[in-house]
């Protein structure tokens, strides 16, 4: 039986272990723990004093016998009552249960100490107050509202990428703090689209952000030959549009670094372009003068583009507007063109008027050439013929020679010949 014993109490022992992923020897401190709670308890239903003793429990992991000891500086006195290894086990039940449940969860929040700053993939489970539950695995996590994009609704079984900002303790323990608004997600969804972050030929300098509406991100090349923007935007967009997937359509501006500071301020006021940058290095100011046509695009909505730029920059951005020159040219060639067709045109118009008032004198060529009107076809058809006068003369015509004259002139002839 003794053997049978142990081989049942080692066992238990080590399925315990393996279930819940923890050393065997952490399982017998937690027992221990639990044995030194109960013998206290039963202690005190007794009415004895013990909250200001100590005591220690020691648990043999072949039988599972378990001694509890007083101690006093450097002397153990064994304290354990008659029939105490039943009795501690029916009382230390829960309590053992209880430990080896928080000893589990601190290993797991052990392994993910580890994983810190990185990205992991959740399901939501259920809405507790402000916060909200995610399953990630092995255990749960919460998201402060203060860590939630504004304006994104969470939907039950929903699955997320977040970002494990922290481990901090509340009133409930330990919790795995997870995030969404928090800027280094959007690195750290570039280094997983882009290879080129994560061999570190790219390298994201700065990045400034308001989750939900609009990120600019600075980037540099380390290697010769790499274009920074072209390998964080991707083929036709698909690197980039993949990132915006994530964060639930917000706009991403991709920027080149500088270490000049005037070029990088007039790259962060991107999509606005042709700014001139003056600085303050006393006040760490920056004046930006851009052409009126692209002073909205330099500010943005609500301020926006200026205020994400001076955050990505370190500088304080004041914008002046300036009247475009390209429009001062161009209004200006406008107004030649069209001096100079006009001139034409008056010239046309003048000799258009002289030929009009030639063409309306009588018996002019002008009316014969106008083409008639049916009516006056009609008109004309109708009218009678008019009979030739007797004032022109009349064609003269040959007379014919009489017949007995020509009778009598070939006589003659015919005689003459005789």
């Amino acid at each position: 039986m003794a053997a049978l014993a142990r081989t049942e109490f080692s066992s238990a022992l080590n399925a315990i272990a393996q279930e819940s992923g923890l050393d065997p020897t952490l399982v017998i401190d937690t027992i221990k723990q639990a044995i030194v709670a109960a013998y206290k308890r039963d202690v005190r239903e007794r009415g004895e004093d013990v909250e200001e003793k100590e005591f220690d429990a020691t648990l043999d992991p072949e039988t599972g016998e378990a001694r509890v000891f007083l101690l006093e500086g450097d002397k153990r006195e064994d304290v354990t009552p008659p029939g105490f290894g039943r009795i501690a086990v029916q009382t230390a039940k829960q309590v053992i249960l209880q430990k080896i449940r928080e000893a589990e969860k601190e290993a797991v929040l052990a392994q993910y100490e580890k994983r810190v700053g990185q990205l992991v993939s959740g399901t939501i489970l259920r809405f507790d107050g402000p916060n909200v539950r995610i399953d990630i695995g092995r255990t749960e996590a919460i998201v402060p509202p203060q860590e939630r994009i504004p304006n994104e609704k969470f939907n039950l079984n929903q699955r997320l990428t977040f970002l494990l900002k922290e481990i901090k303790e509340t009133d409930k323990g330990r919790e795995i703090i997870l995030s969404r608004s928090d800027p280094e997600i959007v690195v750290k969804l570039f280094a997983r689209e882009v290879p080129e972050i994560s061999s570190g030929s790219v390298e994201i300098k700065a990045i400034a952000r308001e989750a939900g509406n609009r990120t600019k991100v600075a980037v540099s090349s380390n290697q010769s030959g790499v274009d920074p923007v072209g390998s964080c935007v991707g083929q036709k967009g698909v690197r980039v549009q993949a990132v915006i997937g994530e964060l639930n359509d917000e706009k991403i501006d991709v920027i080149p670094f500088s270490t000049t500071t005037e070029q990088f301020i007039a790259s962060a006021l991107s999509p606005a372009d042709g700014a001139t940058v003056k600085l303050d290095e006393k006040n760490k100011e920056a004046r930006v003068f851009i052409s009126e046509d692209q002073l909205s695009l330099a500010i943005g909505k609500e301020g926006q583009n200026v205020r994400l730029a001076s955050k990505l920059s370190g500088w304080k951005i004041e914008i002046e507007g300036t009247p475009s020159e390209k429009k001062e040219e161009v209004v200006e060639t406008e107004a030649k063109s069209a001096d100079e067709t006009a001139k034409p045109s008056e010239e046309g118009t003048s000799e258009k008027k002289e030929a009009v008032t030639e063409d309306a004198t009588p018996g002019s060529a002008s009316d014969d050439n106008k083409p008639a009107t049916p009516e006056e076809e009609v008109t004309e058809a109708e009218q009678p013929v008019e009979e030739p006068t007797t004032d022109q003369p009349e064609p003269e015509t040959p007379e014919e020679p009489k017949p007995e004259e020509v009778n009598s002139e070939s006589a003659e002839s015919d005689n003459n010949e005789k």
